[in-house]
């Protein structure tokens, strides 16, 4: 029987784990990427000759790589070194108050406790409860299986669990939800920010969001090297199985004959016949026209007031003085609704805006005083609009941006001083250059109200033999999302080839 061949547009997590499921299975898979590196948005950026993490760098759900390294015969721990984080995350504000949340529940208990009384402590029990009985519920009829609509979730989650199914709050806000939950303007805020990452607003998203409380309390990991080994891990799996990476190759056109998928034309004229084509990208390059005429109607296109969030980010090295950083650290704006409103309404970046920091030497526990690193590689990052394709911040702009961003960590305690030659800034028009037709969006069409979980687009295209892999695909953004959705266009490019997904490990490491 002919083997046969799928090539997968896009080196992003998502076209990894589709090439090492297919490849494992007997496919010849061929993978194009236009980049020098796999990785997708998962990126690594020179500053002063050292590599720093500039994309995702929170690990969670490390169980969707442990499933996807088993269903091939292989050990995750094989290929990448990770440790879980005690402390998950420490938060600052202007007026000095911190706070930690740990893996562990009673200690996040007890230091909310002291930050803002037994009420609040009981409140975020209460709270913690309730996030993972969302994600309990969606974990296997949503987020890991093919895109349901209402109906089908409703049946997957079965007639006697339909309590279940209201109690996932869609039609609140999750900031209407936190309101009602905390007595404490600072807990509503450090919570409702994990609807940022989804690329929402906490204000129009809704309240179901708060189960990403329970995906980072059930583990955050920290991976030795930084998130850029994950990739070449991934990628270096699918080569043990004889998948091939062309990198710093541009995929041109999408080859479309009788109706169907069947190849990929480069940007040199090269071209590669397929049974099949995976897209692992902004799937808006289809509608608009980027990968050739002929695959424009395989998707519906968002309206570009769907995109909600972008960023600005630093990457450098310097000197972190005053603030007892860990890996992963927030530092909240004093004017939180205004900076969504900045962003959402006005289309601007904001004007207080709340500052993420990894420092990408340190773990989960601050060295002790004098024992800091003398120069360490820090990410800064704050959220910016989608709009680098259409209104790119002046240099004005973008110093107005910066000072406010720095500005604001030396009143939350935090002085930052980088090595000369040593920072690279990116914006939303960076990040539209690099991810073309997205507007520098990094999560796909936002999350704004209960429907928006619907539609975004399944595996399968509208074409047949064009199926969908990413972020801005079901089941969401976030690393172990695309790495699930590209586990899904690969079941379903099996499937509709009628491949047996039976695999064969290699017999050697």
């Amino acid at each position: 029987m002919r083997m046969r061949h799928v090539v997968i547009i896009g080196a992003g997590v998502g076209g990894l784990s589709a090439a090492l499921r297919l490849a494992a299975a007997g496919v010849k898979v061929t993978v194009v990427e236009s980049a020098p590196d796999p990785g997708g948005k998962m990126r690594e950026v020179m500053a002063g000759g050292v590599p720093i993490d500039s994309g995702p760098t929170v690990f969670t759900m490390r169980w969707v790589f442990d499933e996807l390294a088993a269903d091939v015969g292989l050990s995750l721990d094989d290929h990448i070194r990770c440790l879980p984080a005690q402390t998950l995350a420490r938060h600052g504000w202007s007026d000095g108050a911190r706070l930690d949340l740990f893996a562990d529940l009673d200690q996040s208990v007890a230091a909310i406790e002291a930050f803002s009384g037994a009420q609040d402590a009981q409140a975020f029990r209460a709270f913690a409860a309730r996030a993972q009985g969302i994600y309990a519920t969606l974990k296997d009829s949503f987020i890991r299986a093919s895109r349901p609509n209402l109906l089908q979730l409703s049946r997957r989650i079965g007639l006697s669990r339909l309590g279940e199914l209201m109690r996932l709050s869609p039609y609140s806000t999750l900031a209407g939800a936190l309101a009602q939950s905390f007595r404490d303007p600072r807990l509503r805020q450090l919570f409702a920010r994990y609807a940022t990452y989804c690329g929402s607003s906490p204000y129009a998203a809704p309240a179901t969001l708060m189960l990403v409380a329970h995906v980072e309390r059930e583990g955050v990991w920290l991976i030795e090297g930084g998130m850029q080994r994950l990739a070449e891990g991934l990628a270096a799996m699918g080569e043990r199985f004889g998948a091939t990476y062309l990198y710093q190759r541009h995929a041109a056109r999408i080859l479309v004959e009788g109706g169907r998928a069947c190849g990929v034309e480069l940007s040199t004229g090269e071209r590669l016949a397929a049974d099949a084509v995976i897209m692992n990208g902004d799937v808006t390059a289809l509608g608009a026209g980027l990968l050739g005429p002929d695959v424009t109607g395989a998707v519906s296109m968002p309206p570009s007031k769907a995109r909600f969030l972008s960023a600005v980010t630093w990457s450098l090295q310097g000197k972190a003085e005053g603030f007892p950083l860990l890996r992963h650290n927030v530092f909240f704006s004093d004017a939180y609704r205004a900076e969504f409103d900045d962003i959402l309404i006005h289309g601007r970046t904001p004007r207080a805006p709340t500052v993420y920091v990894c420092a990408q030497d340190r773990g989960d526990h601050a060295p002790a005083q004098g024992a800091e690193p003398q120069n360490e590689r820090l990410l800064c990052l704050i959220n910016a609009p989608a709009n680098g394709d259409g209104a790119p911040l002046k240099p004005s702009d973008l110093q107005s941006c910066e000072e406010a961003t720095f500005r604001h960590l030396e009143r939350c305690g935090l002085k930052v001083t980088p090595l000369e030659g040593a920072r690279v800034v990116t914006t939303p028009a960076d990040f539209a250059r690099m991810f073309p037709a997205s507007g520098g969006a990094l999560y796909g069409p936002a999350q704004h109200g209960w429907i928006a979980s619907f539609t975004r687009p399944g595996a399968r295209s509208r074409l047949p033999g064009l199926y969908l892999a990413g972020g801005g695909v079901h089941p969401g953004p976030g690393v172990p999302m695309a790495a699930l959705s590209g586990r899904q266009a690969a079941l379903s490019v099996m499937a509709d080839l009628n491949l047996a997904p039976a695999l064969t490990p290699p017999s050697t490491p």
